[in-house]
């Protein structure tokens, strides 16, 4: 494979658990499962995660702006623009390719994209898999890229040909993979499941032993187990009475999931799955702490502490990466996320009324957040009668 000849030339240097954490595969885990980026997703609480973060960053839109002497305007004109907003590449809509960038930051830590430029300009990002790029430093400091192609080619390119976005960093390069550096608590997610699923797979029948005084010869003992498995084992077979010969008795060896904290365990560990992306729990569907005074300040909490950490890093790439260096400065990204801050009608309705009064806002500013029409004179900003000024007396009260 053209991964391994990547580290072919390195193979006296790397260790194999470097190895195993850049093609995103670990297998160290004391509950002895495998983690990868693709065995968490199994689990419901790394899933549930993933796809509430991408979903919501998705739904997003983001705009180019212009900054100007009067203040900010939308530049639907620059290529960029159509870029972000429209369509990064001929294949994907803004929204999926904002779902797999960020679910690559979830499950890898890195995001990588190929620059597609005509005459300077960025025209288009054709994502690649995070696993295929093996980023470093050169000599004078300067981040180079080496890249295996879908067609099995490789080559070594530049920071001006790969839009590289990273995850919270130790190197000042490579962004910190949450799987590999969690797996200890993923793993024991996926061995809880397995193990709540070979209990109900067992049916009525735990671990235990059948204990008799008297001798079985090797024709009893077959029937024995070939009956107990076909009869006793299984969801189909739970609850059926059980039917023992020759003075068999039945002695349970193991422990009840109660005795084993067996569903506190698992509530823990969607709590532990959360924590890792820093998602509320309410958003995963568990409302234990969620009440109808808090569950407002919980959506708020979600955005400002857990996307918008995202969305900076995403849009200062975008400046830093996307933007044409003559433009820099002038130009600059921005994602909407009004919409996730938006409260109820009422309450909305009364803030916009405070904001039209003290002339903070334009009636037609709010229609505009209320994605509605403009008005005829509705660009007017009022200012209250008793917050006007005093005219100075040039004659000082003479």
């Amino acid at each position: 494979m053209n991964l391994f000849k990547i580290f072919k030339r390195k193979q006296n240097s790397i260790s194999r658990q470097e190895l195993t954490d850049y093609i995103g595969f670990s297998v160290d885990t004391y509950s002895g499962r495998k983690v990868s980026p693709a065995m968490a997703m199994k689990l419901t609480a790394v899933f549930g995660c993933v796809r509430v973060l991408a979903e919501s960053v998705g739904m997003l839109p983001c705009f180019l702006y212009k900054s100007t002497d009067s203040g900010r305007v939308k530049a639907p004109k620059e290529r960029l623009y159509s870029l972000l907003y429209t369509a990064p590449n001929d294949y994907m809509t803004p929204q999926e390719f904002w779902e797999y960038l960020i679910a690559s930051l979830c499950l890898r830590g890195n995001f990588y994209a190929y620059k597609v430029k005509a005459l300077g300009e960025v025209v288009e990002l054709l994502p690649l898999l995070p696993n295929s790029v093996q980023p470093k430093l050169d000599e004078n400091w300067n981040p180079v890229y080496q890249v295996t192609f879908p067609d099995g080619s490789c080559d070594v390119l530049s920071q001006d040909e790969i839009w590289h976005v990273r995850t919270f960093t130790t190197d000042s390069l490579v962004g910190l993979s949450p799987i590999s550096y969690a797996r200890q608590a993923i793993g024991l997610g996926l061995a809880t499941e397995e193990h709540g699923a070979r209990l109900f797979s067992n049916g009525a029948v735990s671990s235990g032993v059948l204990q008799t005084d008297q001798t079985l010869t090797d024709e009893a003992y077959k029937r024995l187990k070939e009956n107990f498995q076909e009869q006793h084992q299984g969801l189909s077979n739970a609850h059926k009475p059980m039917i023992l010969e020759m003075g068999l008795q039945w002695n349970n060896i193991s422990m009840s999931a109660e005795d084993a904290q067996f569903l506190e365990t698992r509530k823990f560990q969607l709590e532990e799955i959360c924590r890792i992306f820093r998602v509320p729990l309410h958003m995963l569907q568990n409302t234990d702490r969620a009440t109808f005074n808090n569950i407002e300040n919980l959506g708020m909490g979600f955005v400002n502490y857990s996307l918008v950490p995202y969305l900076t890093r995403i849009e200062q790439r975008i400046n830093l990466g996307l933007v044409n260096k003559e433009k820099r400065g002038q130009f600059y990204a921005k994602f909407n996320v009004g919409a996730l801050l938006r409260g109820d009608m009422k309450s909305r309705y009364e803030s916009y009324a405070t904001g039209i009064n003290w002339g903070i806002l334009s009636p037609n500013e709010c229609r505009d957040l209320e994605e509605r029409n403009p008005r005829e004179g509705g660009d007017v900003y009022l200012t209250p009668m008793n917050m006007t000024t005093k005219p100075q007396d040039n004659n000082n009260g003479k």
